[in-house]
């Protein structure tokens, strides 16, 4: 109620409680039956013993949307938990209703301030999210919401008993709002029905599938998280390669290429320009590249031509990747490299690694451009993918401070932003790979018609 409250809701909200007459400052009711009105929704967290007569209730008074915040069904794995999971089910079958649960977090629109759980205030975007955690689906809101990508409707759907992940997809899948999909699965029902959505659902919009459980140890603790199976791994490989659904292993991974994907112009290839300062980094960098299927090419002569003019021959390297200290401190500057590499042919993307102004770099008192940057790759969005990385790891807490603060300002402005090179590689392999299948499919579609 408080959350609600805190959050902005401006619909009617109505505590039910047999015990209380007045909640967070709202008049309670005894029962549903008392209510003045038919709601739009019931949030059920009365323990699980109580929870089928509940929605007898529900089903009386015409009220089909429900949500089931109670834990303690199967689970659990006692048979009482399973016999009430079922009697859920049987209710809800018979009765017409919509169940979301139990043991999730329900439903998530920041639009329309229904932020029971997440980042409050939540950020309004164009992302739609699929989670069987409540905590993962909440994490995913909180991180993404201060880099730039707010989301349009979540769902935690916790054993999901009644409407399953497939449900959601579909229903996600014809949402205009929504463009991409991130979805975290520790099991699902129907499995070719999940198939053929994800088959045509990506076709459209980037479906994003973390599947937790991979392991033997990672499936036994997904059975006593949810209750779910998790399936036989060699099914779901099969399901990403066949749908090109995005197969993603971690938080880390599952939010880089939500913003990836979310941000981002579709690229003409894979050919990757490195701009930032360091011989080590560039060789490094371009490693990581390369082992994630990007490509590091040459620049065109054109553009070798104008480098060589402002790049010295000692403690910098005109090239690809470009190693040259001055964009840290000249924002004009960057500019002007950035807009080489966007009329450079030979360049589909370009990643900046931006350097944290700090004392073992000699330069601490360095005046920070970060706003006058993003503003002009901002306006530069549509010419050519741009993407930051702000490498702040370690332990030194006051850099960890500024990289958020830089990252946090990159991502509001729309840009992509990363703490490393080797999540920004990861992603862009994501990104490329996605838009290369789609591309492919179209070509293949067009050639059988």
């Amino acid at each position: 109620m408080e959350r609600f409250q805190k959050g902005g809701y401006q619909g009617r909200l109505y505590p039910i409680n047999p015990n209380a007459k007045e909640i967070c400052g709202l008049k309670v009711y005894p029962d549903l039956s008392s209510l003045p009105e038919v709601p739009d929704m019931a949030m059920v967290c009365v323990p699980a013993k109580h929870v089928p007569s509940i929605l007898e209730e529900c089903a009386r008074i015409g009220l089909r949307h429900i949500h089931i915040l109670t834990a303690g069904f199967k689970e659990t794995g006692t048979e009482e938990g399973k016999k009430l999971e079922e009697q859920i089910i049987s209710i809800s079958n018979e009765k017409g209703l919509l169940v979301i649960g139990p043991n999730g977090m329900g439903p998530y629109c920041p639009s329309i301030h229904l932020t029971a759980w997440g980042a409050i205030p939540g950020v309004s975007g164009t992302l739609g999210v699929i989670g069987q955690s409540g905590m993962i689906t909440q994490r995913l809101t909180e991180y993404i919401g201060s880099l730039g990508v707010g989301v349009e409707k979540a769902v935690s759907i916790g054993n999901a008993s009644v409407l399953d992940s497939t449900d959601f997809l579909e229903f996600m899948a014809g949402d205009e709002k929504i463009r991409v999909i991130a979805m975290y699965l520790e099991s699902v029902k129907e499995g070719r029905r999940f198939f053929r959505l994800v088959s045509e659902v990506n076709r459209e919009k980037p479906v994003i599938l973390w599947k937790g459980g991979e392991s033997q140890v990672g499936a036994m603790a997904a059975a006593s998280h949810t209750g779910g199976l998790s399936g036989e791994q060699t099914l779901w490989d099969a399901l990403y390669r066949q749908t090109g659904a995005i197969h993603v292993r971690s938080m880390e991974e599952w939010m880089d290429a939500v913003i990836t994907l979310s941000l981002l112009p579709a690229p003409r290839g894979k050919r990757v320009f490195l701009v930032g300062g360091g011989g080590g980094n560039g060789v490094s960098y371009s490693d990581i590249c390369i082992n994630e299927g990007l490509d590091v090419p040459a620049l065109s002569h054109d553009t070798m031509e104008r480098l060589r003019q402002t790049v010295p021959l000692a403690g910098a390297n005109a090239g690809n990747p470009l190693d040259m200290p001055r964009i840290f401190q000249d924002a004009a500057y960057l500019a002007e490299v950035l807009e080489l590499g966007y009329e450079d042919p030979s360049i589909d993307i370009i990643v900046v690694d931006r350097l944290i102004p700090r004392i073992a770099f000699h330069f601490s008192d360095m005046s920070d451009s970060t706003a006058e940057t993003a503003q002009f790759v901002k306006s530069k969005k549509h010419q050519k993918p741009t993407v930051f990385t702000v490498d702040s790891d370690g332990g030194d807490p006051d850099l960890a401070a500024t990289g958020a603060t830089l990252r946090a300002m990159l991502g509001k402005a729309g840009i992509p932003v990363y703490p490393s090179l080797n999540r920004a590689a990861r992603a862009l392999a994501h990104f490329h790979n996605y838009y290369a299948r789609l591309n492919n499919t179209s070509i293949e579609r067009k050639t059988l018609n």
